[in-house]
């Protein structure tokens, strides 16, 4: 009897603090308040593309080609953040989005939340914005996204630039992937994972091959604010709910604007292989490998990336 007691109390303490847990998060992220930790702040802009407000940075002048740049899953603008200048100095307008539910852009409860409705987001803003054609550079779960505007909306996409991209439901085997997909316990879970920082800071780790020359506290900070609000949460299980890149390999052939793959050699979220893999099905695209470099290129070797994708853009 006074065992049952033990466990019942025990019980009840563990699902107060949940309860508390979840009661406690901030409701949404606030640009305005987090401004001192997001990276080029200054350059920041809200447009509202179907009655959503989307956040964007821009650099670069106006008349220039633009170049959209997409981040991947639970990320931000941050992750161009050490080439988003470069860029435009190159003779670029360059226009860095957060997806929806990611970042500081909207993440409604209605939303849809996969890749083709991202797709469709990016070819709203283009409109909103008053461009027809861009240059679309996207890594990872952004690089779906970019591949599938290849696909649906061709007279878009100007060049495609592919980093890291997922082209399968690999990722979705992962064991935090598959917590956060599991009915009630993803959603009972997920606050305490991504919303704890030291176990963000592990992640990031991984994703960096260099990480004692790339990561600091303030890469982590910028990334953990947006990661705390319940909105973002909730849009991150329905993302992971509603995943589904398997048409990025199986129509990666349909895809007939000039492409350049850019891959970490030692990639340990989407393999060099998959990289590989895209270079035999997209007839004329090129691959290029960055030795001794994991899943964010563009953040490890900032200087080369701007020359590898300038090179190819002009």
């Amino acid at each position: 009897m006074k065992k049952r007691y033990l466990i019942a109390g025990a019980s009840g303490l563990v699902t107060a603090a949940v309860a508390t847990r979840l009661l406690i998060r901030p409701r949404d992220v606030d640009w305005n308040r987090n401004r001192q930790v997001i990276f080029h702040a200054d350059h920041s802009r809200f447009a509202n593309v179907d009655g959503v407000n989307v956040h964007y940075q821009e650099s670069g002048s106006a008349t220039d080609p633009a170049v959209v740049l997409l981040h991947g899953f639970s990320s931000s603008t941050m992750v161009w953040s050490n080439v988003f200048h470069c860029l435009a100095e190159k003779g670029h307008r360059v226009l860095a989005l957060d997806l929806l539910g990611h970042g500081y852009s909207g993440k409604p409860r209605t939303a849809e939340y996969n890749i083709e409705s991202q797709a469709r987001m990016v070819n709203g803003f283009l409109s909103a914005l008053g461009i027809e054609q861009a240059n679309l550079i996207g890594s990872s779960y952004g690089g779906a996204v970019a591949a599938t505007c290849a696909l649906d909306y061709p007279s878009r996409v100007r060049n495609l630039v592919l980093v890291g991209t997922v082209a399968n439901n690999a990722p979705t085997k992962y064991l935090l992937m598959r917590l956060f997909s599991s009915p009630l316990i993803g959603d009972v879970l997920t606050p305490f994972l991504v919303g704890s920082r030291r176990l963000l800071r592990r992640r990031m780790k991984r994703v960096y091959d260099r990480h004692s020359l790339v990561l600091d506290e303030r890469r982590v900070e910028a990334r953990h604010q947006p990661l705390r609000a319940a909105n973002t949460q909730r849009a991150m299980i329905r993302t992971i709910r509603r995943w589904n890149a398997t048409r990025i390999e199986r129509d990666a052939h349909l895809i007939k604007q000039p492409t350049l793959l850019i891959w970490g050699e030692n990639d340990r979220d989407v393999p060099l292989p998959n990289g590989q893999r895209l270079n035999q099905l997209m007839a004329g695209s090129r691959l290029v490998v960055f030795r001794n470099c994991g899943h964010l290129p563009h953040e490890e070797y900032p200087k080369e990336f701007v020359k590898v994708v300038s090179e190819f853009l002009n």
